[in-house]
């Protein structure tokens, strides 16, 4: 129901009486982790990981301690879940996600890697290997991936939205632009999806659809400045500023 610091308040009550509750160590993390409070998750979270071993809560705080800049302690960490067996696979992701962040990303392609041989045939985790991938810049291979993920799960929202990306990159805008509306109808106020579907319609000569969505993309949002500004400098079809405050100015003009 979104109300997350009532949700840390009951957990952290919990914990009180009984500190290694897993599933009030795991609510109390997630909580925190919602209100941008990462590193406070990490002291409960290592409590409970000394007692209990649960691969859940290893990821918690794997992330917990990642998003501190504590990265090195949270891959050797995910390394020792990721061994157990049987597999738990959003381990693998975790881990490879942090392996990414610190810029290992042979590593991370060899950990997705790892755990496609245990478990073929998991969508998620070819959606993580295609990312890692965009990441290299393998966009041919991400998209063979992508293909095969798509056969197994027709509408699975990720794959179009990553697949969309590839045809995005390979400029291939008409395709990307299809799927970015559709994407769009299901999430309309996913930004990044927005700001991507603009740089297709810029790149396709609609200037004004472009910079229409750029601006709803921007909306409340100030963090997206970046991507924008991007879209607008980098289009063919796009604008050139002199200043960041000119771009920013434009952004918010209303349409």
């Amino acid at each position: 129901m979104g109300q997350v610091a009532e949700a840390e308040r009951l957990a952290a009550e919990v914990l009180k009486a009984n500190r290694t509750d897993v599933a009030a160590a795991t609510i109390l993390a997630r909580a925190l982790i919602a209100q941008n409070r990462g590193e406070a998750a990490i002291a409960p979270l290592e409590r409970v990981v000394r007692r209990v071993e649960d691969a859940g809560v290893e990821i918690l705080l794997g992330a917990a301690l990642g998003g501190a800049g504590r990265r090195n302690e949270a891959i050797d960490l995910l390394r020792r879940t990721v061994a157990r067996r049987p597999p738990f696979l959003p381990a693998f992701q975790e881990l490879a996600g942090q392996l990414a962040a610190a810029g290992r990303l042979d590593e991370a392609v060899a950990v997705i890697e790892g755990a496609i041989a245990l478990a073929p045939g998991v969508v998620d985790l070819q959606i993580s290997f295609a990312r890692l991938l965009l990441h290299r810049n393998e966009r041919a291979r991400a998209r063979a991936i992508l293909a095969e993920a798509r056969d197994a799960a027709p509408g699975h929202p990720e794959i179009l939205t990553t697949l969309a990306r590839v045809l995005l990159l390979d400029g291939e805008y008409t395709a990307a632009a299809d799927l970015y509306r559709h994407l769009l109808a299901l999430r309309p106020d996913d930004a990044m999806l927005r700001a991507d579907f603009a740089a297709c319609l810029l790149e396709m000569g609609d200037r004004e659809g472009g910079e229409a969505n750029l601006r709803q993309s921007m909306r409340g949002r100030p963090q997206m400045i970046g991507r924008s500004i991007y879209a607008l400098i980098q289009s063919s079809h796009g604008r050139f500023f002199f200043r960041p405050s000119a771009v920013a100015k434009f952004l918010n003009e209303p349409g």
